[in-house]
């Protein structure tokens, strides 16, 4: 067993893409973890596909490395506002965290979120402000703007007396000045093993450990991750898993401990340190393992409570069952129930319909990231446009509220401010940064931002940087109007033509190609007015047509931009949905025959 006085346990925290797993890869490789000739690979913490593509954590993962005979512990947690709920769990198992802050763009909502978590618990934090190698950085400005940020979090004194240090992750840099360059994390592993104090362990007690992560072995199945909080674990012991509603004895079939990223078998683990207990089946995040004998619960885990729901159901259109495996509502709410078992931010209710569940999570992107995930697995379902859920307290209608940080070039800053005034976005704050770009604070209603980014990205020629965090409920706002434009809508099922695009695309923008299976229903096009419009899409061109060879109009079609699901979540309307299979993203009418559709209603003069 490790000496609960040579074991810290850390966590990374930051706003997304301020470096996190980059840092990690540095202080994993700079502890003589590797061999001098072995290959690493970048990231080596982003082990999901979709982390890899998109360049963010998604989900909270466990590495461990040596320095100097001391064992770290160390937890890379996402950055973005909507897996939250992943540094929420995570926090309890840590003493200490390295605050990374970028030295440009300063502290933003997320490091606000994560830096209050962590001060609630009293975990020691270390600030560490990276890329100050960028040309625009502001590094004494963004060190004050922390310690501002520490003091309107209500830190104590002794927190805000925080320890520095300065980094260029990407190079494996870390100093204490910012004008004196070195060539290692040196002064970072000092701090870390220096001022994280060792873990608070009481060897004697009866065993307590809280499961904080699900993890799975193909040999022994489903593994309980957690920190030990007192008493030790042995291969072999009989255990008491205390769950919400229940508890039940076990055997422990096998223990591993983390080395890098990977795990390996061990014997025993002593309080302090982190374990991966493998001989428990039906357990969740927030169960309790402890003494058969001397049983000693722990407090669950509690996360803040989503606020963006949408409704999966089952693939009715003609083309259901054609591309995916996962297909009958058992499937898909088989999948979401095993989601619960590792997202804690996530909630699932059923609805008057054995075929549809209302998904509910922190916002568009947590619940886009399982969708993709689904479709990946082979899953076809219908999904409605993303909503928020409402609040009824003494007869007040309550809504969640938002907190928008936008960094922008200052000529875009008359159109940004116009788009949210109309969601009902109220500016809170406005800073001129210098370099041409400005600044702005705005608290507005959730469901105000959804379908805005890509509007945003437009306004501002791709330019701006828009950042978001919840910031609690607030009186109903009132109605915000959504998408202007009206859809162009498939009258028969059959095959896209060249030529029927060529002839509708005058009207707006095709989401369609040449080739490309439709069916009644299916929405092939976003219509230039507000009305929907119902077009032949598989219209052919008649032979009589051509007149002359040298006089017949040459078919240019405008290229069409792919309909992404992010995009897709953005763009239908309630009486919308999105097609999601393997294969394809497709958009359609909730009523695909027209003779059922409600009819729009006219406004009365």
């Amino acid at each position: 067993m490790q000496d609960p006085k040579k074991i810290r346990n850390i966590a990374i925290i930051a706003h997304v893409d301020h470096g996190k797993t980059t840092l990690v890869d540095h202080l994993i490789k700079q502890a003589g973890t590797f061999r001098e000739n072995q290959a690493v690979e970048e990231r080596m913490m982003d082990s999901m596909d979709l982390e890899r593509e998109r360049g963010i954590t998604i989900a909270a993962k466990n590495a461990s490395f040596t320095y100097k005979d001391i064992k770290i512990n160390i937890i890379d947690t996402p950055g973005h506002s909507d897996f939250g709920g992943e540094v929420e769990r995570v926090l309890n198992m840590v003493d200490g965290a390295i605050l990374l802050c970028d030295a440009s763009e300063g502290p933003l909502p997320q490091t606000r979120f994560v830096l209050k978590k962590a001060l609630e618990q009293n975990i020691k934090v270390i600030v560490c402000i990276n890329k100050i190698d960028r040309s625009d950085a502001r590094i004494q400005e963004v060190h004050n703007e922390i310690f501002d940020l520490f003091i309107d979090l209500d830190a104590t004194e002794e927190q805000c007396d925080f320890h520095t240090v300065y980094a260029v992750a990407r190079e494996g840099m870390a100093t204490l000045d910012p004008e004196v360059k070195t060539n290692s994390l040196e002064v970072l592993y000092d701090a870390i093993v220096n001022l994280v104090p060792p873990p608070k362990v009481e060897m004697e007690q009866p065993l307590q450990l809280m499961v904080s992560n699900i993890g799975y072995n193909e040999y022994v199945g489903r593994l309980a991750i957690g920190r030990i909080r007192s008493g030790k674990i042995k291969v072999g012991d009989e255990v008491l898993c205390i769950q919400a509603n229940a508890q039940k004895k076990v055997k422990v079939s096998a223990l591993f401990q983390y080395h890098v990223n990977s795990q390996i078998p061990a014997e025993e683990i002593g309080a302090g340190d982190m374990a991966v207990v493998a001989g428990l089946e039906d357990f969740t995040i927030g169960d309790t393992i402890t003494s058969a004998t001397e049983p000693r619960p722990m407090e669950r885990i509690r996360v803040e409570e989503p606020t963006v729901g949408m409704v999966f159901s089952v693939n009715n259109g003609p083309f259901a069952g054609m591309e995916g495996k996962s297909v009958t509502s058992r499937k898909i709410l088989e999948r979401l129930d095993h989601e619960l078992l590792y997202n804690v931010a996530l909630r699932v209710e059923k609805t008057d319909s054995t075929d549809a569940f209302k998904v509910i999570g922190r916002g568009e992107m947590q619940l886009g990231v399982l969708i993709e995930q689904m479709r990946r697995e082979g899953f076809e379902l219908l999904v409605s446009k993303p909503s928020v859920e409402f609040k009824n307290e003494g007869g007040r209608k309550l809504e969640p509220m938002e907190i928008a940080v936008i960094d922008i070039e200052d000529a875009f800053v008359g159109a940004v401010t116009e788009k949210l005034g109309m969601r009902k976005g109220v500016m809170t704050n406005m800073v001129q940064k210098g370099s041409g770009r400005t600044r702005l604070e705005f608290r507005i209603p959730s469901r105000g931002l959804i379908g805005y980014r890509s509007e945003f990205l437009t306004d501002t020629r791709g330019t701006g940087l828009l950042n978001t965090q919840f910031d609690g409920w607030d009186d109903y706002r009132g109605e915000i109007t959504s998408r202007i434009n009206g859809a162009m809508i498939s009258d028969r099922k059959g095959v896209a033509t060249s030529y029927a695009i060529w002839m509708k695309q005058e009207r707006g923008i095709m989401f369609v190609t040449h080739g490309q299976d439709v069916y009644e229903g299916m929405i092939v096009g976003e219509h230039a007015k507000d009305n929907d419009l119902i077009v032949n899409i598989t219209e052919e061109k008649k032979l009589t047509n051509v007149r002359a060879s040298g006089s017949d109009e040459a078919i240019r079609l405008v290229p069409v931009k792919p309909m992404t699901l992010e995009k897709a979540m953005e763009w239908i309307k309630d009486s919308e949905l999105i097609e999601v299979t393997p294969k394809n993203i497709r958009l359609r009418c909730r009523e695909l025959d027209p003779h059922k559709r409600p009819k729009p209603q006219k406004d009365k003069k």
